[in-house]
């Protein structure tokens, strides 16, 4: 399966993190260490069930300063291995359709010369609606965040 093309519904962060590809793929994909990073401070997951393999649901609860829950949680579409993982709000498990999907979302891992990381991360949305709702809740601040939180916890592994 190629990258996902854009759309003019994409919102992306591309960037290089210091810490390899590996190292950002486990903080990815063990639930442990997803926990510590996944939400921009001072939320933070609370929960990270993962079933990592297409199809497999992963579920998360997200929890704010204020007392605030958030749960939040789709499939696996795509799955590999320390370079690419694909997944969606739009099915749970054994396909069934969600309330009301959002997004499709990607992230692809390359080693660069240094062996750092080039990080792509981005949200496929469905219409222009849902991609400027997610611009309001401060997507590129957040998910710059959340790459900075994990860029810390993977340089330590």
């Amino acid at each position: 399966m190629d990258s996902l093309a854009t759309s003019p519904f994409t919102l992306e962060i591309n960037r290089v993190l210091k810490a390899p590809p590996a190292a950002i793929w486990k903080c990815w994909t063990v639930p442990e260490l997803m926990m510590q990073w996944f939400c921009p401070r001072p939320w933070k997951v609370v929960k990270a069930d993962m079933d990592l393999r297409v199809g497999g649901e992963a579920n998360y609860l997200m929890q704010g300063p204020n007392g605030e829950s958030v749960p939040t949680g789709g499939v696996y579409l795509h799955i590999e291995e320390n370079r690419r993982i694909v997944f969606t709000d739009a099915f749970r498990a054994g396909w069934l359709p969600s309330e009301k999907p959002f997004m499709v979302a990607e992230v692809k891992l390359s080693a660069t010369p240094e062996n750092f990381t080039h990080y792509i991360a981005r949200a496929h949305h469905w219409n222009a609606k849902d991609m400027e709702d997610h611009q309001k809740m401060g997507f590129e601040a957040g998910w710059n965040a959340a790459a900075d939180q994990l860029e810390e916890l993977a340089r330590k592994l």
